[in-house]
């Protein structure tokens, strides 16, 4: 007759006694095919409720440790290779998360979106009107593409904003670029050549190499990614920035992206991925055009984020795809779903033909001229603004500061750091060589106020000193 102590038990006895009769079946101290007590007996032997077993008895029959047989009883299964099994006491839970403190006073590093500057009212009122009148249709999947609405939305902010004429059904909706690249590769197949700028996004080249991608890098010059490049590392597929290059600032002139687009046409393999980066912010005059927009022959793929117009917290990007593509997405992989929920998706195109998002993006670059001017004008009045070169571009949150050669060396870099100061190298973008770019300091100014950075020039004019 199995006994088992039922003192000092904590939770319900049911509970405790399915857990000891699993681990004797586990164990192979209860072997297969054994008769268990019956109810009656089982309960009087150890003084619980018939209940208690019956609840016990239930769970384990329900997940197959146990098996019935009518008027005879409950039995043992057979449990194959349970003895085997590793006990939960050799499993070791000593997970290494990286940390996600932030040891810096100073983060030049970031370019995130200040929560003062998040429509915060504007995005309640908005979800609470989606909630209450889109019911039904918060609750249905949706497309694997994204909801249409959403996509409609998308379409029209592209037509009146970059001058792009797209079909709702070329832009799939995903959960960050980093999801869509995995869609990209598969569409163009994995077994290309991928290329990115040098300098460029290091966090892309980790992504394409483990997704067991070729990726290399081509080298840039004033005019952005070069041809002869492209043509050296026998590219298929060119991933660039070329409104907004991250970390130069580069912006592309027509006559490279005419060439680029050439290159594309001289091989029906090849593709431009075509990363609009920080786009939404250019300081002075219209939009630069985008490859989409003057491609005439489907090669671009045109992705774009609302990371950097509203936050990186919502995590809702997209892809317009050439036409072929696009039908090459719905016919091959539209099993997969869309992994930006219903309740964002109609919220955010409710706030893009309501109007806001337009407002959002003529209040907050007007903020960000601001900041940067600010910003400028510290370090250019500062005690040691003399020692800096300024290099600005048209657009974006950042921009470079070159300091005087003998001073942006590696110990000044390390001496900042030291002091509480986190500021990337250009240098720190490259793939190979660089070294031209160590003493060139990239400035995301986003969330630093005048204050800051005059506290920021202070620490560097006291490490000069030393």
């Amino acid at each position: 007759m199995l006994t088992y102590d039922f003192h000092n038990i904590n939770g319900p006895i049911y509970l405790y006694l399915y857990n000891c009769i699993k681990k004797d079946i586990i164990s192979g101290k209860l072997k297969s095919g054994e008769k268990l007590p019956s109810k009656r007996s089982f309960a009087k032997n150890n003084g619980i409720s018939t209940i208690t077993i019956q609840n016990a008895y239930d769970q384990l029959v329900s997940e197959g440790y146990v098996f019935t047989l009518p008027k005879r009883g409950y039995y043992v299964s057979e449990i194959i290779n349970s003895m085997n099994t590793v006990s939960k006491s050799n499993i070791s839970y000593d997970i290494h998360v990286p940390s996600e403190k932030n040891e810096f006073i100073y983060d030049l590093s970031y370019n995130g979106t200040d929560p003062e500057n998040f429509p915060f009212s504007v995005w309640a009122k908005v979800t609470r009107d989606v909630m209450s009148n889109r019911k039904n249709d918060l609750m249905k999947s949706a497309p694997s593409g994204g909801i249409r609405e959403l996509r409609e939305s998308i379409a029209n902010h592209l037509s009146s904003f970059r001058g792009m004429i797209v079909d709702p059904d070329q832009i799939i909706i995903g959960a960050g670029t980093e999801y869509l690249y995995g869609i990209i590769t598969q569409l163009l197949g994995k077994n290309k050549k991928y290329v990115i700028e040098n300098p460029g996004y290091k966090k892309l080249m980790k992504i394409y190499k483990h997704s067991e991608i070729d990726c290399g890098f081509a080298a840039m010059d004033n005019n952005g990614i070069m041809i002869s490049e492209l043509d050296r590392t026998k590219a298929e597929v060119a991933h660039i920035c070329p409104n907004h290059h991250f970390p130069t600032g580069i912006t592309m002139p027509a006559s490279r992206r005419y060439e680029i687009l050439a290159w594309a046409n001289q091989d029906n393999k090849r593709y431009i991925i075509e990363d609009d980066y920080d786009s939404e912010f250019r300081s002075e005059g219209k939009p630069i055009p985008t490859l989409f927009s003057i491609d005439g022959c489907e090669k671009v793929i045109y992705i774009n984020t609302f990371s950097k117009s509203l936050t990186p917290t919502i995590r809702i990007s997209y892809m317009v795809l050439p036409a072929h593509l696009a039908n090459k997405f719905y016919e091959t992989m539209s099993f997969y779903s869309c992994t930006v929920s219903n309740f964002e998706q109609y919220t955010l195109a409710q706030f893009i033909n309501q109007g806001y998002f337009e407002k959002h993006i003529n209040r907050m670059r007007l903020f960000y001229m601001r900041q940067r001017k600010n910003v400028i004008q510290e370090i250019e009045n500062s005690k040691i603004g003399n020692i800096f070169t300024i290099i600005e571009n048209d657009s974006g949150l950042h921009f470079i500061l070159k300091v005087k050669e003998g001073i942006g060396s590696e110990n000044f870099h390390n001496l900042l750091r030291e002091n509480g100061i986190h500021i990337n190298s250009l240098s720190d973008y490259y793939f190979s060589g660089g070294d031209d770019a160590k003493d060139m300091y990239i400035i995301n100014y986003s969330m630093i106020s005048k204050n800051k950075m005059r506290e920021i020039l202070d620490i560097m004019e006291n490490i000069i000193k030393l």
